[in-house]
């Protein structure tokens, strides 16, 4: 996609907790500009494999690799209830304190809004 055909003005509401002020505009040119308007923010990541992180962007590069710490990932492993034969969803959470994520297994980027 060409840049002008980003050209239009997105309006960003910043969290009132947040340290920054509590509304800004600024205009999005290219999908990575959410990530940088991201960075020091807590974000989640949707992952190839059912995983989903949630923590604070330190860094990123153009291939979407991420650094993220600390970190809540969630992974999300279907399964089939022996009593009722159903398939079910398990979830499991760890905590890390810094991850490295590489950028082919990302699916989405969001902003977390508290």
């Amino acid at each position: 996609m060409r840049n002008d055909q980003w050209n239009k003005r997105y309006f960003v509401l910043l969290s009132l907790n947040s340290p920054h002020l509590l509304a800004t505009s600024c205009v999005l040119v290219e999908p990575l500009d959410l990530a940088r308007l991201s960075l020091g923010d807590k974000i989640h990541v949707k992952c190839r494999g059912g995983r989903k992180l949630e923590g604070i962007l330190h860094a990123y590069d153009p291939h979407l690799n991420l650094i993220i710490g600390p970190v809540a990932e969630t992974l999300e492993e279907p399964y089939v209830d022996e009593k009722t034969g159903a398939l079910k969803t398990r979830a499991t959470t760890r905590l890390i304190d810094v991850l490295f994520v590489r950028g082919d297994g990302v699916i989405l980027i969001a902003p977390v809004h508290c």
